[in-house]
């Protein structure tokens, strides 16, 4: 047995021929875990893209509640102003109170 274990093919690697085949291995892993990271689903890119639908999102949002807050102080005046009432009656839809008189003036050309 002891001529078999001296054998080439059978003695260990030394350590510097183990890491040199070794190398390209790691050196691959390592490149595709970079471009998991930059590109891959939950990547670098990915993140800066997720942060800037964020922003859009958020600064739509502002403008909706604002408009929200809008639309509920007119529907607060509307239900409690009846002077709010008779300005958007008058404004909007040309309406008069019983006894007014309408006059509608044109320009002179």
């Amino acid at each position: 047995m002891d001529h078999v274990s001296d054998s080439p093919l059978m003695r260990p690697l030394p350590l510097r021929r183990q890491t040199f085949r070794l190398r390209p291995v790691v050196v691959f892993v390592m490149i595709v875990a970079l471009v998991d990271a930059l590109f891959g689903e939950h990547g670098l890119s990915q993140t800066i893209r997720a942060r800037r639908e964020y922003g859009q999102a958020a600064a739509a949002l502002a403008v909706l509640k604002r408009e929200n807050a809008g639309l509920r102080e007119e529907a607060r005046r509307l239900a409690e102003d009846p002077a709010a009432i008779e300005s958007i009656a008058r404004e909007e839809m040309g309406l008069i109170r019983p006894g007014e008189v309408l006059f509608m003036l044109t320009p002179v050309r």
